[in-house]
């Protein structure tokens, strides 16, 4: 096998994701139909679907838990179907539920977790306790998994993906279950995380885009919907609209519901090359 090269650095230009001709069949059910996708380092992606649209498929497909029926996927360089080790180890994943196990103590799902990534001795313990102040879970490092909240739960599963310092995130609802003072601090954490990274943000939550996001994918049945900057998802609300805009956007999009021809996105739209 060829030697692969895993890129450390980044600059702010540099599509570090890339998603192409991107498709998922189940049977003769389309899943995903054809998604484009790239992420520069500097970008954090807001990803954006109804249930039943293909997100989730979409994610699982780009972090190498689902292989795709066609397209190509590249992390940092490196061909995710050709090179799947090699490619994997570019980026950090929170899926969704946080799954750890449950009979082990934070600090030991983390120190599991450094072990699995090839860390050892004190470097390994370096990790785990850098990771743990990142994301404040000093007073939950000695509990066990099981017994944690659910925004705890989720704080530890932020943890593990940051372990390696990865170039790429991918992150499933990162602050599903997390209080207003928690949701404030992990929005700044990838705040600061994405300033030289590429960050992709699956989430329901609008607010959340617009808090943090720098950009916004929806796809609707399959197929991107609109690509562009949350500013450019609301002003596509029609001007009588005053309150929530882009959850009115949202609808129009993913429903028709009230939809105009100026309130389209995707690549008739506002997408366009990035």
């Amino acid at each position: 096998m060829a030697k692969v090269t895993v890129h450390t650095s980044s600059t702010a230009s540099e599509e570090l994701l890339i998603a192409t001709g991107l498709e998922k069949r189940f049977g003769t059910t389309y899943a995903v139909r054809g998604i484009d996708l790239r992420v520069r380092a500097g970008e954090v992606l807001g990803f954006l679907g109804p249930n039943g649209a293909g997100k989730s498929t979409s994610m699982r497909m780009i972090t190498g838990y689902l292989e795709p029926t066609a397209g190509a996927i590249s992390l940092c360089g490196i061909n995710l179907l050709t090179h799947p080790i090699e490619a994997k180890r570019t980026f950090g994943y929170l899926p969704e539920g946080a799954p750890a196990y449950p009979e082990m103590t934070v600090e030991e799902f983390l120190a599991f977790v450094a072990a699995a990534r090839g860390y050892v001795g004190k470097e390994a313990r370096d990790r785990v306790e850098s990771v743990i102040d990142r994301v404040h879970l000093q007073g939950m490092r000695r509990k066990s998994f099981e017994t944690l909240s659910k925004g705890y739960k989720r704080r530890t599963g932020l943890a593990q993906a940051l372990m390696h310092d990865p170039r790429i995130l991918i992150l499933d609802e990162p602050t599903d279950g997390l209080d207003p003072n928690q949701k404030h601090e992990v929005r700044a954490l990838i705040t600061e995380l994405g300033r030289d990274r590429a960050v992709v943000l699956s989430t329901h939550i609008l607010e959340e885009v617009e808090a943090v996001c720098t950009r916004a994918i929806v796809i609707n049945q399959g197929s991107v919907v609109f690509d562009g900057t949350p500013s450019e998802m609301e002003s596509k609300a029609p001007a009588h609209v005053t309150k929530h805009r882009m959850d009115h956007v949202f609808r129009m999009m993913t429903t028709g519901e009230g939809i105009t021809s100026n309130a389209r996105g995707g690549k008739s739209g506002m997408g366009g090359k990035r």
